[in-house]
């Protein structure tokens, strides 16, 4: 599963899941909506207003859960 991390730069929340994500070991990739327009029309597709926008297979939600981190850390364990 490849996990996206939509944000833009001095973002606490976005700061917050980078950590959280990194502390489990799950590997992410971060897209700057502030250099990228293509990935800022998806994102308000999408109907998201604020950052990070977090896509993880066909789960995605906004700002930072550390409860959805948690399901994804062990999503992960199980697919070591």
């Amino acid at each position: 599963m490849c996990i996206t991390i939509y944000s833009k730069p001095d973002c606490v929340q976005c700061s917050a899941t980078y950590q959280a994500l990194s502390k489990r070991n799950i590997p992410y990739q971060i897209v700057d909506l502030t250099k990228d327009p293509q990935a800022l029309a998806i994102v308000h597709a999408m109907g998201y207003q604020q950052v990070p926008v977090v896509i993880a297979g066909t789960q995605h939600w906004t700002g930072f859960h550390l409860d959805k981190i948690n399901t994804l850390a062990e999503t992960f364990v199980g697919l070591l």
